[in-house]
């Protein structure tokens, strides 16, 4: 039933402000832009091994509303070091949702909120890198 992710959507009151953090954090810029009045009210990124699409969304399209604090489920990206990857989102303004620590042998999970409110998860995780590197 579920064959894989296709879109991580995050919701931010000011879309730009938010693809500008992300370009600076991911180092690329967003391929897709839908404009509503004229402004930017999606805009989404290729990224990672698959180019799994990160969308980001102006809140007032939110299907329940803007939420008060960050919760939920929380997906995790796959980094080659949780530490470096943790660190660098809390210097560039993100506050910790959950330090990194290690799951069990090669499963080591983090999560913070960026600036807009979402959480985002990082996460060494030796399965991915088996999957990966069976398919190549």
């Amino acid at each position: 039933m579920l064959r894989g992710l296709t879109t991580v959507t995050l919701f931010a009151d000011d879309v730009l402000a938010a693809v500008a953090w992300y370009t600076e954090l991911l180092g690329i810029e967003p391929y897709f832009v839908r404009e509503v009045d004229g402004k930017p009210a999606y805009m989404e990124f290729r990224i990672g091994d698959y180019q799994h699409e990160l969308g980001i969304v102006d809140s007032r399209f939110a299907p329940h509303g803007q939420i008060e604090k960050a919760g939920g489920p929380v997906t995790y990206w796959h980094v080659d070091n949780v530490h470096a990857a943790f660190d660098r989102l809390i210097a560039m303004g993100a506050t910790v949702h959950h330090a990194p620590i290690e799951r069990g042998p090669g499963f080591v999970p983090a999560s913070v909120i960026d600036p807009f409110g979402n959480i985002i998860g990082v996460m060494y995780n030796q399965h991915y890198l088996d999957i990966l590197g069976s398919s190549q």
